[in-house]
């Protein structure tokens, strides 16, 4: 570190690429989801487009290990 206690900028990267590694790594959740339905509804009002996304989906909690 700098005497003024900034983070030298590799530092900063190498910081970065493990955030973004540990992000690659981790189990994203507990949970498996499945898209059940999408429906896209579209408007056209002149210079101007309206679209609606309606997702449905199912999840299905696996049960936790019990704690002793």
């Amino acid at each position: 570190m700098t005497a003024d206690g900034d983070k030298s900028l590799m530092r900063s990267l190498g910081e970065f690429v493990g955030h973004v590694v540990k992000g690659i790594r981790t189990d994203p959740g507990p949970a498996d989801r499945t898209e059940v339905r999408r429906t896209v509804e579209t408007e056209d009002r002149g210079g101007v487009v309206l679209r609606r996304t309606t997702i449905e989906e199912v999840e299905i909690r696996r049960p936790s290990a019990p704690e002793d």
